[in-house]
């Protein structure tokens, strides 16, 4: 039988690592290794792996019983009789459909795949919203007989930041019988990793990235190129934002990587109202090559010592 890795050797952190590094760590790998965008051959295993090292250094006392005992202490008649491993009350993973599903089976309370797994579950920030149609989740998760799945959806990245409704099929019952179709809604400034939740089951999201808009938290940067004798003599340029193109003034003399700030023009807040910024960085268009008299005016510059 294989030897199983260390679990800082797999998350690539120390014995003195805080919960924080260990998390960031982890949201790391795990959008890395995911088997829906890594198509590797070992992505499947690989995110086994990196999901059981977090769910044992994330939690304060499996971490300690680790500590002490190594692997030794998940193994049927460890030391630390948490019920990890070979017959244990371990979570898992499948799949049907469009989505993948993450599941948790025996020896919780209820049967419910959160009970001490949290953030197993989900390591991303979680906020409660609501379907179209009513509905929501509240009250004492143990209180659940079933398996509570969660599924993976793509969103494009104007859905996530905008808020869009989508009609989407999971799968109903046992795998083989068939799917039921939902309306959901998705508010506005959702980010990879965010989940909506029903009575049902969770939707954990992948937004996809936007080849003009480059996310940072609630802002968003944008590089925009500016001609070369802008820079010297300022002028206007229309950018693109999230909602409508906006006109911004150079100032003469900006150098190349200024940011320019929009204020409010960037994502929504999920929580509350208001939102983030847009930055716009400045990017100097240099031309590659110039006409007879272009050149006659820079080498005149040049000899103005500009």
């Amino acid at each position: 039988m294989a030897t199983k890795r260390d679990y800082y050797d797999v998350l690539g952190v120390s014995k003195s690592a805080s919960k924080e590094d260990i998390k960031r760590a982890y949201r790391k790998l795990a959008l890395e290794w995911h088997p829906d965008r890594n198509k590797s051959p070992d992505a499947h295993t690989k995110f086994k792996e990196i999901n059981e090292a977090y769910a044992i250094l994330s939690d304060s006392k499996k971490k300690e019983a680790y500590d002490q005992f190594g692997h030794a202490a998940f193994a049927p008649g460890g030391g630390a009789g948490t019920g990890w491993g070979p017959g244990g009350a371990g979570p898992g993973f499948g799949r049907q459909g469009p989505f993948t599903y993450y599941y948790s089976t025996g020896g919780q309370q209820g049967g419910s795949p959160f009970s001490g797994f949290e953030d197993f579950i989900d390591p991303f920030e979680i906020f409660e919203q609501f379907f179209g149609g009513g509905g929501g989740f509240s009250g004492n998760r143990g209180q659940r007989s079933q398996p509570h799945p969660v599924y993976e959806i793509s969103v494009d990245f104007m859905d996530a930041v905008k808020g869009a409704t989508r009609e989407i099929h999971v799968p109903k019952g046992e795998a083989g019988g068939g799917t039921t179709r939902k309306t959901i809604k998705i508010p506005a400034g959702v980010a990879t990793g965010s989940r909506i939740r029903f009575h049902e089951f969770d939707l954990v999201l992948s937004v996809t990235p936007d080849k003009r808009f480059q996310r940072e938290g609630d802002d968003i940067v944008i590089t925009q190129e500016i001609p070369f004798s802008m820079t010297a003599l300022g002028g206007v340029v229309e950018v693109p934002t999230i909602d409508d193109p906006v006109k911004i003034r150079i100032q003469p003399g900006t150098q190349p990587g200024t940011l320019i700030r929009l204020r409010g023009k960037g994502v929504p807040h999920v929580r509350g109202s208001g939102r983030g910024d847009q930055y716009v960085k400045i990017q100097i268009d240099v031309p590659m090559h110039l006409s007879k008299r272009q050149r006659e005016l820079f080498e005149e510059l040049e000899r103005s010592g500009v």
